[in-house]
């Protein structure tokens, strides 16, 4: 009986309700003494008030007295919620390569680690803003007007020991001391450039005021002057019936040649006004016109404004500047070079520079005169290109097309001591800056890289062979850095484009002053803009040229603290991505800009895309020479590392 009434007692409905108030006091009892020091909790009553306003009441904690602190203890710190790693589809989950990925939203870090590849970098705090305010920078005198400054520095020419080679006709840069420091002034009564494709068959007299060639060639259907114009009838010294009936011969002579299609790239020595690429540009053809800087001086000034691809190079003691199987066509007439002096070496230059497989094209006299002395060189000529293993495919009238071949079979099966020789095997057929010329035959690669490129237009966006033997500082998969900067270049000059409205906008002759792989020239043509681009591969970087060729674009080797070989007012666009901060340690930021705003045109645009930590020093600098600046903030947005300066030039 004793037991049912305790059991009674405790199932009694008072004991339950004393029991539960018990445990309560207690739990607020041991959380008011033994709290760790964590913010307590606070209660809220969801009870309706007597009144109206049915306002949520807050019942008071037991702790409401004590100061609670708003920062986590030092001793017991929240975690981190885990990271997670966003996949860029590169490697699977088995760590396998993958090929068939997509750049998507392209990690900028990975086009940044291949933009520094081999050069120095620039740490934040090693880089200040420009501390003084630059002044204006003056004029230079009118008799500057056309200055290149490493082809027309007249004491360093004085100083030559022999000009028989033609040593006069190459860089020859003023020291450190005699830079460029005054803006060039544009000529008299400079008009903006008539507008292309207008311009390849008629330019402004007053942008190019020069009668010499008209005097000298006026009879040969290269130019004419009619008033306030100078005009173009499309004519050579060989093809004055026009260079549209020229090309048609040559394809008809070698149907393979495939303008446009198997042929792409073509380099025209000796170019005269540049009439033979300004009519291949409508075959799908880029040619770089080339020609000294000698009597007729202002030949490639012609070209450039007719809005045609065209620099200022000679054959003389040094490598040109451009690299192994670049051209899939290299044409002379009458071109005045004679190729089989010196042991050949001006046509082994040439042999250097075309495509394995790829065509030399030459219309001269001694094709087709029968004087003895022009038979004589035929036959030196004849017995030159057998010894380089090159087939003589067709001789026509006055032209004459050989083929080199595409691998080193026949080289190595020539006769022992047949001249002239193999080169080395150390001898990198690529390295063309200050590079002497050799009397010796550049090597084809084994595994027929350069060789084997695909057509136009599919070879723009393939990945060329010869990605794989460019030197990179780099364990990051090379395919991978060519997609990646592929992808990152559509994206920005697609913003450019929309953006910036670049339709309604004058630009022809355009230069990416650090190319890369040449994704900016790659989106530009897949975007369908109708320039021609000058990919510009800086010497502090990998040597990616044969890249940019192989992908059917052009470009050239150069030292950004020296100047460019190019008459001044040659470019509508300057594009330099993170080209100063890159170069800042070897030379000043103020020597590249004065170098930009010589070879911009008046009413031309530069967008400056570069580190925050050099743009205070670019904006002073721009804002001596002269330019309309406006800075913008990049997609990354206002905290991003780099900003983009656009800079006009004033007419």
């Amino acid at each position: 009986m004793v037991n049912q009434g305790v059991e009674d007692f405790v199932k009694s409905p008072i004991t339950k309700v004393v029991g539960l108030t018990l445990f309560a006091f207690s739990f607020f009892y041991l959380g008011q003494h033994w709290s760790d020091g964590n913010q307590q909790l606070v209660f809220f009553n969801n009870q309706q008030q007597s009144d109206k306003s049915l306002t949520p009441s807050i019942a008071i904690s037991p702790n409401a007295n004590k100061t609670i602190s708003s920062e986590p203890p030092p001793s017991h710190p929240s975690k981190p919620p885990p990271v997670i790693a966003e996949k860029f589809g590169v490697i699977d989950e088995n760590g396998v390569m993958a090929d068939d990925f997509e750049v998507g939203e392209f990690d900028p870090d990975l086009v940044d680690k291949f933009r520094n590849l081999n050069t120095s970098i620039v740490k934040p705090d090693e880089v200040s803003a420009a501390a003084v305010e630059i002044g204006k920078y003056s004029l230079c005198s009118e008799d500057m007007r056309e200055y290149i400054p490493c082809l027309d520095n007249v004491e360093e020419l004085k100083k030559l020991d022999s000009t028989v080679r033609g040593e006069k006709f190459e860089r020859h840069c003023p020291g450190k001391d005699s830079v460029l420091n005054c803006l060039i002034p544009p000529p008299k009564d400079y008009k903006t450039p008539i507008p292309w494709p207008q311009s390849r068959d008629e330019v402004w007299f007053s942008n190019v005021p020069h009668s010499r060639l008209v005097d000298d060639k006026g009879g040969q259907n290269w130019i004419e002057r009619d008033n306030d114009k100078f005009k173009f009838p499309g004519g050579g010294t060989q093809f004055i019936h026009g260079a549209d009936k020229y090309l048609d011969q040559i394809a008809q002579m070698v149907p393979e040649i495939a303008f446009g299609n198997h042929t792409r790239v073509v380099l025209d020595v000796g170019c005269g006004v540049a009439s033979f690429g300004a009519f291949l540009l409508s075959r799908n053809v880029t040619t770089l016109s080339i020609a000294p800087k000698d009597v007729h001086e202002n030949q490639i000034q012609f070209a450039l404004e007719r809005g045609v691809p065209a620099m200022v190079a000679a054959f003389a003691t040094r490598r040109l500047l451009y690299p192994s199987q670049a051209f899939e066509l290299i044409h002379c007439s009458r071109c005045r070079i004679n190729w089989t002096r010196d042991d050949g070496i001006y046509l082994l230059e040439v042999n250097r520079m075309l495509r394995g497989g790829g065509y030399f094209v030459w219309a001269a006299q001694p094709v087709y005169k029968h004087e003895i002395p022009l038979q004589e060189q035929w036959k030196e000529m004849e017995d030159l290109t057998t010894r380089l293993c090159w087939e003589l495919v067709k001789k026509e009238g006055y032209v004459a097309i050989w083929r080199k071949p595409s691998n080193n079979s026949c080289y190595t099966g020539r006769y022992a001591g047949t001249q002239p020789p193999l080169c080395d095997l150390s001898e990198d057929p690529d390295n063309v800056w200050y590079v002497d010329m050799k009397a010796c035959i550049s090597r084809l690669p084994d595994n027929a890289y350069g060789a084997n490129v695909t057509t136009w237009p599919s070879r723009l966006n393939n990945i060329p062979d010869r990605l794989q033997s460019i030197k990179l500082d780099s364990q990051i998969s090379r395919g991978e850095l060519y997609k990646a900067e592929n992808g990152y270049w559509t994206n920005i000059v697609t913003s450019y484009v929309h953006v910036y409205h670049w339709e309604k906008k004058p630009f022809r002759n355009v230069m990416d002053m650090r190319a890369g792989f040449g994704g900016y020239a790659a989106a530009l043509i897949n975007l369908e803009m109708d320039y021609w681009i000058m990919n510009v591969v800086p010497v502090s970087g990998p040597n990616t040229l044969p890249v940019i060729y192989d992908r059917g674009l052009i470009g050239v080797m150069h030292d950004w603290c020296e100047p460019f070989d190019t008459y001044p007012r040659t470019y509508d666009l300057l594009n330099a991505n993170r080209l100063l901060s890159t170069e800042q340690k070897r030379c000043n930021v103020s020597t590249i800009m004065l170098e930009m705003d010589r070879i911009l045109r008046p009413g031309g645009t530069a967008y400056i895309l570069d580190s925050v930590n050099v743009m205070d020093e670019i904006q002073e600098v721009a804002k001596a020479i002269g330019w309309h600046t406006n800075p913008r903030d990049t997609s990354e947005g206002p905290h991003a590392n780099w900003k983009l300066l656009i800079c006009e030039k004033s007419l």
